[in-house]
């Protein structure tokens, strides 16, 4: 699925960041849990010049326990980079953000200046929600849908922070597909940017592939469907989701279905895996290889 959802606060955003990135130690990125690559704007790493990072895996109340360690076993591995995984809850791991920040630029934390750490993440993440746990008041504006946060903002903590949050941004186009459907069905992007039906199917293949016990739990299937499609139709009869005649309306379905995703009804899951993306990666720079070694040849041949 090809999403093209890039506002216009979010193209301000960008070239704020981009201006005072200068004047900022750390980047501190909040990730879903749940589809923790997918959820990874790629801008970031553009934007941040080299600064060190910790990654937040949020929501991971929300998350497969397993799949979320693979995840942070996989971002401590690289380089300036330190991850934990976070629910706005855990009170305990709240207060360790500041300190791992701290960490990562030792000479700022030991000259008793205030480490200047920049939030960033995509829409509808829990940033906001973050930045009122670590100042332990309501300052930021909260909300269960994507791009609330309009603007820049600037906040002090009483641990030695200085706090820049940011509006949610997404980069311009998804070129992962299957990214652009999880980001969908997380609610990292609008209900009305997207095809709502086209999403609920890939939830439902996903599901039917992934968790099947839990539509079997959840729904009450006497036998799972075969098809994504027919999937979708089970729910929407078993939950009344049907027109005159006993036609499922496939919109209240989806709605349904996407909902109790996003809300944990059907339990913790995560999208994607380690494997899965490192695959992603090697396929990638095979073509790109391929693709190099073609035109190579073709220059050659102009040549001879």
């Amino acid at each position: 699925m090809s999403i093209n959802w890039f506002p216009g606060h979010m193209h301000k955003a960008r070239k704020e960041i981009a201006k005072v990135m200068d004047e900022v130690d750390v980047i501190i990125e909040v990730l879903d849990a749940r589809l923790p690559q997918s959820s990874e704007n790629p801008l970031v790493d553009t934007l941040r010049k080299g600064k060190p990072a910790v990654k937040l895996l949020n929501k991971s109340d929300l998350a497969d326990e397993k799949k979320t360690q693979q995840w942070l076993d996989y971002f401590n591995s690289l380089p300036d980079t330190r991850a934990i995984a976070l629910d706005h809850t855990q009170k305990k791991q709240i207060n360790r953000i500041a300190e791992l920040c701290k960490q990562m630029v030792p000479s700022r934390s030991s000259s008793g200046r205030p480490v200047r750490a920049m939030i960033m993440g995509i829409p509808n993440v829990g940033k906001s929600t973050l930045i009122n746990a670590l100042l332990g008041r309501k300052i930021a504006k909260v909300g269960n849908e994507p791009a609330v946060t309009k603007s820049q903002t600037r906040f002090t903590t009483k641990n030695g922070m200085a706090l820049s949050d940011t509006p949610g941004i997404l980069w311009p186009k998804i070129e992962d597909p299957d990214s652009g459907y999880r980001l969908a069905a997380s609610g990292a992007i609008k209900d009305t940017a997207i095809e709502h039906e086209d999403v609920a199917i890939f939830a439902a293949g996903f599901m039917k592939d992934d968790y099947p016990e839990r539509l079997v739990e959840r729904f009450k299937f006497k036998e799972m469907p075969e098809t994504s499609e027919a999937v979708l139709d089970e729910i929407g009869r078993r939950r009344g989701c049907l027109r005159p005649g006993g036609i499922v309306d496939r919109n209240k379905a989806s709605t349904l279905l996407l909902n109790e995703i996003r809300s944990g009804k059907l339990g913790k899951l995560s999208f994607e895996t380690v494997a899965e993306w490192e695959e992603k990666r090697r396929l990638a720079e095979e073509q790109r290889l391929l693709e190099e070694a073609q035109q190579s040849e073709a220059e050659q041949n102009k040549v001879d």
